[in-house]
């Protein structure tokens, strides 16, 4: 089984150190290649940074992974799923896992999670995917400047303290339930900032209505519009990913990659498309 590990808080974050390190002790064929960059809220998109008609891509030695490959490559994070899809690391994984994503990645904010969006890339591909992110937004210290609801503004002298270890463990333990599920599932693992003896539990919960935070406009000028971000103020739903969060679950949600809604059906022959006589 070999897996790619991507993120999209860039290669070197500590999350995908601790998440490669995990998954590569636990027997897997491991390798990394996450984004040169800081590439939160990129959802799926595809871009690179292409010189001379080339995505640049630079080996990298990730501490505490001896014998694991790794790369930086200045790409979104589903633009490296593709191309690794297509044999640039090496052979193409089995199964793409990615993160660990600085804050929470819950609710309706997954739309805009590059963490989430690699893991929709594999799936839509046939491949299984895992996304997993620990829950250390401080809504206080947000920042709308990355993009999307779960971005967490943290002082880099405090980013090793958090307990990156218990969300790899948890992510190491779902893998094989994961596989037994159909090829395209990905699973959405949200895990508290805590010690693994302070989380509660893991529970399965679905997509919370909102994300854990809401930007709002806090200025709008002659050419120029400034953005501000806040705690969101909806009520937590029973049953969602964020209520467990709060409750100090671990929480995880299956979702797939977007097809047709076979549920509408559209009277398309009561449209009239007007055509151009040959």
């Amino acid at each position: 089984m070999r897996i790619l590990i991507t993120n999209d808080d860039g290669i070197e974050a500590p999350g995908i150190r601790w998440l490669a390190r995990t998954v590569a002790h636990a027997g897997y064929d491991v390798v990394v290649a996450a984004p040169l960059s800081e590439s939160s809220g990129a959802s799926a998109s595809m871009t690179a940074v292409v010189q001379d008609g080339k995505i640049v891509s630079e080996p990298r030695e990730l501490a505490g992974c001896r014998g694991v490959p790794a790369f930086g490559v200045a790409a979104s994070p589903a633009y490296i799923v593709l191309l690794a899809l297509r044999d640039a690391f090496g052979p193409a994984p089995d199964l793409v896992v990615s993160g660990i994503n600085r804050g929470a990645n819950a609710g309706a904010a997954v739309v805009h999670s590059g963490t989430v969006g690699a893991c929709l890339t594999a799936a839509h591909a046939g491949l299984h995917g895992l996304a997993v992110s620990l829950d250390v937004l401080t809504p206080a210290a947000a920042s709308a400047s990355s993009g999307g609801a779960a971005i967490a503004a943290l002082d880099a002298l405090d980013d090793e303290q958090h307990h990156w270890i218990s969300g790899a463990d948890l992510a190491v333990r779902l893998l094989p339930s994961l596989l037994h599920t159909p090829p395209g599932t990905v699973f959405n693992l949200n895990v508290p900032d805590l010690h693994v003896d302070g989380i509660r539990g893991l529970r399965q919960a679905h997509l919370a209505r909102f994300g854990q935070v809401q930007m709002s406009i806090a200025e709008a000028g002659d050419g120029y519009v400034r953005t501000a971000v806040q705690a969101a103020e909806e009520t937590l739903e029973e049953g969602s990913d964020l209520a467990a969060l709060a409750e100090n679950f671990a929480v995880v949600t299956p979702i797939r990659a977007p097809h047709e809604d076979d549920e509408v059906r559209i009277n398309v022959g009561a449209i009239k498309v007007q055509t151009s006589a040959l």
